[in-house]
């Protein structure tokens, strides 16, 4: 760990005391990403592999939709700009390469009438810069890639807007915040200002170098979010998210300037592809903790990842989701970054990843096994540690998923959209231990598959470290420390999670209590139907299929089911899924042990 901080201390402190970039190896438009010549080879590699041929064909559908649309309007929903800025990116990304890749001019006159429209706007409210950010990429890009074609008046109209509308706010104190935070602001805010800085060096250098510059010394705030491993502390979307923006920043950085002066290079940032393979079970579900959806998506930085580590078996999973019969693509306004970074890779070459288990530390720790990496079959489990302290996060540590027999039999409810709390005046971002984010019932301990101790939510600052792992066919898994989580209510507690001989899953849990009893609610979160048997055993169908949920130890536990939804007329509901397990009462300064197996049924 120190060696790895001293690293990036070295990098910090080199930046402050030099110019990052020698200026003068700017490469001429366009220069972002895809720069003159380099779409020969695409094409290439579009005609040798018939998948990202089907990912060209989707975006030049959605370019002929595009067409026939209105352009981008400034409609605010609640607070944001976002879904507009997004829609412009796409909008402008997918045009302006359907014209590189066609040669066809309606589609670069309306990335040209979009990029009007976008500037047009009084501004781009920078109140909430993620939409500033993103609608400054969109209009670089756009003005980089079409350079040559644009009307002189568009090109400095679109010059001005990226000026005025995206530099100058982010030089507010009031609204740049983003420079001092480590998590996905940072990454999306500063890149959309670099590729701004970078459309626009010639005619505004001064102003393009500072915004290069400042990037440089902030940017690795949010780069330490990786370190050691690369598990990403905010899940599976918002690594696509904080991620996606942070390759297109390196990248940007790299086809403009031939560096990223070692980005890429930080402790566990190349590492978190592999995270982010794992996060994915045999069903295709996502391990959506935090605010995360449960869908496994298609995601175009991992092409950049496999060509940067020269590593193919991280597109295993990414390749199965381009031969299914609808295609989904997480941020898929960034999609022509897929068949960019593509090129070349050889879908011969693509092997499975060679390990049946991963492990991340860092804010948040992972556990992640997957017996068989052949699509539906296998188990799989995902548990993690972490603290509700951390950005997006949820009371949640010590809860997993868990799958067998392609189902999903422990399941996590995942985020619930923002607006739809938000419109209804609930103060989502207050983490404090009493703050009102924890009534919500998706994010608060009772509705995950962990531990409740005396009906209390879980410590807010509490951190629950991985101290032990399992990595044989024996015992896949992991151990959390949760004394943080309970301090006052627990002396100590400690929950072993793991795939036992690739046939079912164990959950162990070793109490202790202190000079007062404790009452333990023991949760699981499913979509399978539950059926008491006797005393300790609740038996789960789903698909003609049964698993059976065994408790083991205590003998004398109270069976429950809880209800999937709370009395707050906020709460999205959860059609179909059930709460079980059991209450226990433990007796003061007593050390016991709660055994749980869920068993696969043939």
């Amino acid at each position: 760990m120190k060696i790895l901080l001293f690293f990036f201390l070295t990098f910090m402190i080199g930046l402050a005391h030099a110019q990052s970039f020698d200026y003068a190896r700017m490469a001429p438009h366009p220069r972002l990403l895809l720069k003159k010549g380099e779409t020969e080879e695409i094409r290439k590699n579009l005609e040798a592999y018939e998948p990202m041929l089907r990912v060209h064909r989707y975006i030049l559908d959605a370019c002929d939709q595009f067409m026939i649309a209105p352009t981008v309007e400034r409609k605010l929903e609640g607070k944001r700009l976002l879904g507009v800025s997004r829609a412009a990116l796409k909008r402008i990304f997918y045009l302006a390469y359907a014209y590189r890749m066609t040669g066809d001019k309606r589609y670069s006159q309306r990335a040209e009438q979009e990029m009007l429209a976008a500037s047009a706007f009084t501004d781009w409210n920078p109140s909430h810069f993620l939409d500033v950010g993103e609608m400054t990429m969109a209009l670089a890009l756009g003005y980089d890639w079409l350079f040559d074609v644009l009307q002189p008046s568009s090109k400095e109209t679109i010059r001005k807007a990226i000026i005025e509308k995206g530099f100058m706010p982010s030089k507010d104190e009031q609204y740049n915040w983003f420079l001092k935070a480590d998590h996905n602001w940072n990454q999306v805010c500063n890149a959309g200002m670099v590729y701004g800085a970078l459309a626009l060096y010639e005619t505004d250098t001064a102003l393009a170098t500072e915004m290069l510059e400042r990037c440089m010394q902030t940017i690795g705030l949010s780069m330490k979010a990786y370190d050691p491993d690369g598990a990403y502390p905010e899940g599976y979307n918002y690594w696509g998210y904080g991620t996606g923006f942070q390759v297109m920043l390196n990248a940007g950085l790299e086809s403009a300037l031939g560096t990223d002066k070692g980005l890429s290079q930080l402790p566990g940032f190349l590492n978190s592809a592999r995270f982010m393979e794992y996060m994915t079970g045999p069903t295709g579900a996502s391990f959506n903790f935090s605010d995360a959806r449960e869908k496994g998506q298609a995601d175009a930085m991992m092409y950049w990842f496999a060509k940067k580590t020269n590593d193919p078996s991280l597109l295993w999973v990414e390749q199965s989701y381009l031969k299914k019969q609808t295609l989904d693509f997480a941020e898929d306004r960034l999609l022509p970054c897929m068949i960019i970074f593509g090129a070349g890779i050889k879908p011969g070459g693509i092997a499975p990843p060679q390990s049946k288990f991963w492990v991340g530390h860092g804010k948040t720790p992972v556990a992640l096994a997957r017996t068989n990496w052949r699509e539906g079959e296998g188990l799989y489990l995902g548990a993690k540690g972490g603290s509700a302290s951390t950005n997006h996060a949820h009371m949640d540590a010590g809860s997993f998923v868990f799958e067998a027999a392609g189902v999903r039999w422990a399941m996590d409810l995942g985020m619930q959209e923002y607006y739809s709390l938000e419109k209804e005046n609930v103060d989502i971002w207050n983490k404090s231990q009493t703050g009102q984010r924890w009534e919500v019932f998706r994010y608060n301990n009772f509705a995950h598959n962990t531990l409740t101790v005396n009906g209390k939510l879980h410590r807010v600052e509490g951190f629950a470290p991985i101290v032990k792992t399992f990595t044989g066919d024996d015992k896949l898994g992991a151990v959390i420390d949760l004394t943080e989580i309970f301090k006052d209510d627990l002396k100590g507690s400690s929950r072993e999670i793991a795939i036992i001989k690739e046939k079912y899953l164990q959950v162990k849990d070793e109490i202790e209590t202190t000079n007062q009893p404790a009452r333990i609610r023991w949760t699981l979160v499913t979509a399978a139907t539950p059926k008491f048997l006797n005393a300790n055993t609740i038996e789960l169908s789903a698909g003609g299929k049964r698993a059976l949920l065994v408790i083991e130890s205590p003998k004398r536990v109270e069976l429950k089911t809880w209800p999937a939804q709370s009395q707050h007329a906020y709460d999205a509901p959860n059609p179909g899924i059930s709460l079980v397990g059991f209450e226990t009462e433990l007796k003061a300064n007593q050390k016991s042990t709660l055994t749980v197996k869920l068993v696969p049924q043939p």
